[in-house]
């Protein structure tokens, strides 16, 4: 049964709810709730259900993820490049025309992704590349989080946005979120989810809800790109890193203040304010916000969570679903996070090109009242590249000032290429490489005034 047919079929809101659509919305999404958003304290870390079975299957696995990675990504330019010369009749329509018959930038960038990881596991080929500092992070640190990761997310993800929740929360905040960000309620689970879980979590909710046709070009853009706040579990590596993590509860006060001011201004202005408000064309709009029946908003909510679930897919259908949101992940998304990560880190770590770039950024940092503005200078850019290279590059800063502003700043600017970077671009979200540059931008020029005011007035 479609959305559509079981929303004309629900009862008038003068009636009761049937138990069984009640049900169906609460069981699911109870679980979608335990595995996303309530965070668990395990030892001296914090973590969420989903992850917990993440580092679980990490530890299972151990060694072999990387040659895991290795297999998954030469598997994808086997599928592509067959895909793009024999043209099989299975990939002529429908979910695998749209992962593997695509353009030739994409087909490079697998093939350059499949490249550094055959490089990097056999330890042939330039240092640049084979480095543990650039493709020995991307195959040795990042791919067995985002295989355990992505492969926990892509399955569960269903219980969180497919039976009423974002419907439910995204009904009761719909005002707040409307006259704060311009945005969806339900725009709230992104947050929440990303800042419970993982930012990759939150653009992966926010791609699939643009997809289904729940957000417009515009939201989705602002959403990815304002929302994806990194975790409280990542946030406490990074203080530990830095050796801040004493000042942890302020460190991520000032970090969620200035974020969300960020996303006050950044929604509105250019370049995300510019942006269309067109739905996904294939689906279109599927989001109606307008109150149509005459109860109290707690009831209502109730009412829209139950439609969806009444509406929901099936488990059959719901398994499929999962299976291909995992194969265009690993196939279609990470040989993209290795080629443009790769590539990033071997600027960031083998050119002075984030030196030049920052060379501006220390009379900013004196203007603040920094200490030791050249040493900082370049990493409140080099973020961009990938969102730890600025903890790693403050390990050499003794001013514990100004490790607690580079901190806080590189869990602001949200923007990083080596993860969220690459899942954007691969995405359907109409958003550009040089998009992303100016809201990396935008988001440094905003939160870090905050981000020193704040350290200098309550902190220091």
């Amino acid at each position: 049964m479609s959305y559509s047919q079981a929303k004309s079929e629900e009862p008038t809101s003068s009636s009761l709810i049937p138990r069984a659509h009640l049900l169906k919305f609460l069981l699911p999404s109870l679980m979608g709730v335990l595995l996303f958003l309530v965070p668990f304290q395990v030892g001296d870390s914090i973590n969420i259900g989903m992850g917990l079975m993440a580092d679980g299957l990490q530890s299972l696995l151990g060694a072999a993820l990387p040659a895991i990675a290795l297999c998954v990504l030469c598997l994808s330019v086997i599928v592509t490049l067959y895909v793009k010369l024999a043209k099989p009749s299975w990939a002529q329509q429908g979910h695998f025309k749209e992962m593997f018959d695509v353009g030739a930038i994409w087909v490079a960038l697998r093939i350059l992704g499949a490249i550094f990881v055959i490089m990097t596991f056999f330890q042939f080929g330039p240092e640049v590349v084979t480095a543990s500092y650039t493709g020995g992070v991307m195959l040795n640190d990042l791919a067995p989080v985002l295989l355990t990761f992505f492969f926990f997310a892509a399955l569960l993800l269903p219980f969180l946005v497919e039976f009423g929740f974002m419907e439910f929360i995204g009904t009761m905040v719909r005002k707040p979120f409307r006259v704060i960000f311009n945005l969806p309620g339900r725009s709230a689970i992104d947050a929440t989810a990303s800042w419970m879980g993982s930012g990759t979590v939150g653009v992966l909710i926010t791609a699939q809800q643009y997809e289904q046709g729940y957000y417009n070009g515009r939201e989705a853009s602002v959403i990815a790109t304002n929302f994806s706040v990194a975790s409280i579990a990542f946030s406490l590596l990074v203080t530990n890193f830095v050796e801040i993590n004493h000042l942890f509860v302020q460190f991520y006060f000032t970090v969620v203040v200035s974020g969300l001011m960020a996303a006050v201004i950044v929604s509105r202005i250019p370049p995300l304010s510019r942006k269309s408000d067109d739905y996904y064309e294939p689906v279109g709009c599927q989001l109606s916000e307008e109150r149509t029946e005459n109860v109290g908003l707690f009831r209502y909510s109730l009412l829209q969570a139950t439609r969806r679930a009444a509406g929901a897919p099936g488990p059959k259908e719901l398994a499929r679903l999962a299976l291909l949101n995992v194969i265009d992940i690993f196939l279609t998304l990470l040989p993209l996070v290795f080629a443009i990560g790769t590539v990033a880190l071997i600027l960031a770590e083998f050119t002075p090109l984030f030196t030049w770039l920052s060379y501006p950024m220390v009379p900013v940092l004196e203007l603040l009242r920094i200490p030791e503005a050249q040493a900082a200078a370049p990493a409140t850019l080099v973020g961009f590249a990938d969102m730890f290279l600025p903890a790693v590059l403050a390990t050499n800063i003794e001013s514990e000032l100004t490790r607690f502003v580079i901190a806080c700043l590189s869990m602001t600017q949200l923007v990083y290429m080596s993860e969220i970077g690459a899942l954007l671009l691969k995405s359907k979200i109409p958003i550009k490489f040089w998009e992303l540059a100016v809201v990396f931008l935008l988001r440094t020029a905003i939160t870090l005034p905050i981000i020193a005011f704040m350290a200098h007035t309550f902190f220091f």
